[in-house]
């Protein structure tokens, strides 16, 4: 776990600059910043598709003449479309240029828009719902690679974070802003919206984005993409019906379903270059992310939709008024998922992930409890941590899982997340809100008043979203004992058995780092650094606070900078004795020999964790340019690695052992 903002030492000079994106080709010339504000908007308009034109179902029944079994085929074909999309995602994304392919995706999403906003009948609107979730279904699992490719890896929290406040701003978000369309408009805007909305995502990403993937060009097998198809369309059409159509087709589809995933997984073993990878999931703390990260969002998909349907069917509250009482928690969950990555960067998942579902599990419960008889301010105070909750978890667990992956599984990975994304929207949206129609249709055969009956429901609804939250507590505190392990553990599982024990015996940077490491004191002087260099034969030294904290690095290139900032033909160390004479020279050296270290020092420096691998340490050396790291322990330096220690573990470990 990386803490602080990246910098690295200059190839030439040793000099430390400012960090630079971590992209291949000419993305470079990029900054992350704006290649993560394009994958953000991707996951914010992916998520927001999901429920927005769901808002417009009783509109479009009364404009086309259908019923409520035809209309609700527009969410399920899109979800099914969408859930088909996610594993091609893995295979397009290695196999086309990044910018070319996003920008084909997001045409998807303005054609299909275009197709919906024309439609002068249910087909053909139909039809342009499922070029929509064509486009969807890649649009998520392609944002999140890129973000995965430009974040560096002491910021993947914070990275993660704004992608994971995106995904739970876009469903909640969607329903509000429908609300406000159709008082004004007829359903037909909702489309052209959203057409306004993709052609600025295609057009922010044919400006932006660079050709960012490292492309490896497999083959695609046909019958792995039937098989998954299959199996998603059969288990995702089953459950999202099982409470609203007829219960055996459900069955039916959803056994049809699992065998095409059981066959799917078995041939994906037999191939040389499979459509999906499955080693992620041979890692535990990487399938126990997936399922967390799946607990979160069913509360979102859950209670987004049954909180503001009780509002108007058993309260009388407007739509409109029952949308805003969601807006709050929205606009709070924007806020609180960025934070929860700076969190995750600086101390891991092992506090932010239990207090996420914490929250989930209390508040749920509460909001169930008061929603019969609470003003709607009230009712929005308490259903502000329900979602702020989901947010604290959704990015930092992303972010952990995704960590636990070797670089080239990541595509794989992602993969696997927004398929598990898809899952938990069909879960939340049809299992929960079935269970509440079961509940409150129960209570009335039962002789209940309808009012008290749907009270009843949301009692028990408010009660299963609390379970799943203890649920994800639980796995929480695992993923909080599993992250105070070295990681080479976990990374192990994807190896051979051969290679996995030679694997485990890697220590890690608490096992070759040094420890007698020299520092200074933030009060000393630029000449009290030299000296120290000179008497111990270093080049750098970390700048630490008086609770042992790093605050800075300084070493004899940052006074070489300084030097030559002021005087330019000191440029290296022959300068010092060449002009030795020069008054000029003299001046300056003074000045800087009696400047405070802080003021020529880099203030933001990579730092190691001491529980990290020395894979993942290697990376970070490799990825920054750096000759040496500091090492952490907290926010506390315990010592420091460097280049010479790594090669000289390889030396040991690898080169005698084979001479041996």
């Amino acid at each position: 776990m990386a803490a602080d903002t990246a910098t690295r030492p200059s190839s030439e000079t040793g000099a430390w600059d400012a960090p630079g994106a971590n992209v291949a080709g000419d993305a470079g010339s990029r900054k992350p910043a704006a290649i993560l504000a394009v994958a953000a908007f991707a996951a914010f308009l992916a998520t927001f598709n999901e429920t927005f034109l769901n808002v417009g179902f009783a509109p479009i029944m009364a404009d086309l003449g259908v019923d409520m079994s035809t209309v609700q085929w527009l969410a399920t074909t899109y979800m099914l479309g969408a859930a088909v999309m996610v594993p091609v995602s893995a295979f397009a994304y290695r196999s086309f240029p990044t910018r070319p392919l996003f920008c084909a995706t997001a045409t998807l999403l303005v054609a299909g828009s275009i197709v919906g906003g024309i439609a002068p009948n249910f087909a053909v609107l139909l039809v342009g719902r499922i070029v929509q979730a064509l486009g969807t279904g890649m649009l998520i699992p392609i944002g999140m690679n890129i973000t995965l490719e430009i974040a560096p890896r002491e910021k993947l929290g914070t990275y993660m974070g704004i992608m994971g406040a995106m995904t739970t701003l876009g469903p909640s978000s969607s329903v509000i802003l429908a609300g406000l369309i159709l008082a004004v408009a007829d359903w037909h805007m909702l489309l052209w919206v959203f057409a306004a909305l993709s052609a600025l995502c295609l057009l922010s990403g044919a400006v932006i984005l660079r050709d960012i993937a490292h492309l490896t060009h497999p083959r695609l097998d046909a019958a792995s993409v039937a098989l998954i198809g299959i199996a998603l369309i059969g288990i995702l059409y089953g459950v999202s019906t099982v409470f609203s159509g007829s219960v055996p087709v459900a069955c039916v589809a959803a056994v049809v379903g699992i065998v095409a995933l059981v066959l799917f997984v078995r041939r994906q073993g037999t191939l040389a270059e499979p459509l999906i990878d499955l080693r992620p999931l041979s890692i535990p703390p990487f399938t126990v992310g997936v399922i967390v990260n799946m607990l979160s969002l069913l509360t979102i998909f859950a209670m987004n939709i049954i909180v503001p349907t009780f509002m108007q069917s058993v309260l009388g509250t407007e739509p409109l008024v029952a949308s805003l009482t969601l807006f709050p928690a929205i606009l709070c969950s924007c806020a609180v998922s960025p934070l929860a990555g700076r969190i995750y960067d600086k101390q891991g998942p092992g506090v932010i992930l239990p207090a996420g579902f914490a929250c989930i599990a209390a508040f749920s419960i509460l909001t169930g409890a008061f929603i019969a008889t609470a003003s709607p301010m009230v009712l929005a105070a308490i259903y502000i941590p329900v979602i702020c909750g989901s947010a604290l978890v959704i990015g930092p667990v992303q972010s952990f899982a995704l960590s636990k992956l070797p670089f080239e599984l990541n595509p794989h990975g992602v993969t696997i997340m927004s398929t598990g994304f898809q899952i938990a929207g069909c879960i939340g949206s049809s299992v929960f809100t079935g269970a509440y129609a079961a509940v409150s249709a129960g209570a009335m055969a039962g002789g209940a008043p309808f009012g008290d009956a749907c009270a009843q429901a949301m009692h028990v609804t408010g009660i299963l979203v609390g379970v799943v939250g203890l649920v994800g507590l639980a796995l929480a505190f695992w993923i909080r004992s599993v992250a105070r392990k070295p990681a080479i553990v976990a990374a192990a599982a994807t190896l051979e058995p051969a290679e996995a024990a030679v694997a485990l015996e890697e220590p890690t940077v608490a096992g070759i780092m040094k420890t007698d490491v020299y520092t200074l004191p933030e009060t000393a002087l630029v000449g009290e650094a030299l000296e120290l260099f000179c008497a111990r034969g270093i080049s750098g030294a970390p700048i630490v606070d008086d609770k042992g904290r790093v605050t800075g690095f300084i070493s004899d290139g940052d006074v070489m900078a300084a030097v030559a900032d002021q005087v330019p033909a000191f440029k290296s160390a022959w300068s010092f004795i060449v002009e030795r004479e020069n008054t000029d020279f003299d001046r300056t050296m003074r000045e800087t020999m009696a400047a405070p270290v802080g003021s020529i020092a880099t203030r933001n420096v990579i730092c190691v964790n001491v529980n990290d691998d020395m894979g993942a340490v290697a990376r970070v050396l490799a990825e920054h340019r750096l000759k040496k790291a500091p090492v952490l322990d907290g926010e506390r330096m315990v010592g420091i690695i460097n280049r010479s220690n790594i090669t000289g573990y390889a030396v040991r470990h690898y080169l005698n052992e084979e001479r041996a």
